[in-house]
């Protein structure tokens, strides 16, 4: 296995994930919620384990229209596929961390990651998301012109390879600073592959679900997501074009940051 350098970005990064990771860097600008108790109405879903109630009871700080577009995402039959709300504040802050200015979000849903992105953005920043449902768009959109940062983010309605390709045709290879790709599974290795071309060196590019329910224990043949995902963290494991951490947050999320 070669040993690889990391850019100066990339020690940065490192250095300070599991400050981040407890929401040191978010500001002050918003207060903390709070989020009553199990026996009180809680707005938060529920987690099984008491210690990652209590994680996000002393870390999570919510923006109120993040918190809105949250509560209404989970009335649709398909809320529960949402991020989670401490890993896409992980994630915003990651962004901050590199002074990002232009994202990639690979699946959008409801935009609750995007709004939370484009709150981190310096104002000039843009989230460029790709999405095939815009029904689901319609949803977040009331809250990002709420938040003030509608001008920020730009959502394109079609499968996301087509707006990857056109990216790379218009010559933005090389000029994104995050990229998070959490759409189909079996397009994973495609995603990756064009993630890498599109971000910039020392950025950052974060795989949702790379644990997928803990199936890639014992991955089914027959299962092709589960497949998918199996071969592309293999894949990332061996690829000398990036280094990587595996965090054990949510369904799994592989850090890749390119060299």
């Amino acid at each position: 296995m070669p040993v690889f350098r990391l850019s100066k970005e990339v020690l940065a990064g490192t250095a300070v994930l599991g400050a981040f990771a407890a929401g040191v860097i978010i500001g002050k600008k918003w207060a903390i919620l709070h989020f009553g108790t199990r026996n009180m109405h809680n707005t938060l879903p529920k987690r099984d384990d008491p210690l990652i109630d209590y994680v996000l009871r002393h870390s999570l700080r919510e923006h109120p229209l993040l918190k809105k577009l949250r509560l209404r995402t989970m009335e649709e039959p398909e809320g529960m596929i949402m991020v989670c709300c401490d890993q896409a504040q992980f994630m915003a802050n990651l962004a901050k961390l590199i002074c990002a200015k232009k994202v990639l979000e690979i699946g959008v849903f409801t935009g609750y990651k995007a709004l939370n992105m484009a709150l981190a953005l310096p104002d000039d920043g843009k989230v460029v998301g790709c999405e095939v449902n815009n029904d689901y768009i319609n949803i977040g959109k009331p809250f990002w012109k709420k938040a003030g940062v509608e001008h920020k983010i730009d959502v394109r309605i079609k499968p996301a390879i087509e707006t990857l390709d056109e990216l790379l045709v218009a010559g933005e290879a090389g000029t994104y600073d995050f990229a998070f790709i959490d759409a189909d599974k079996q397009s994973y290795n495609e995603y990756y592959e064009k993630c890498l071309r599109l971000v910039r060196k020392g950025g950052i590019i974060a795989i949702d679900n790379v644990f997928w329910h803990r199936k890639v224990l014992k991955p089914d043949k027959n299962d092709t997501a589960c497949q998918a995902i199996q071969h592309l963290n293999e894949k990332i494991l061996r690829d000398v074009r990036v280094n990587i951490s595996m965090i054990t947050m949510a369904d799994g999320v592989t850090l890749a940051f390119k060299l």
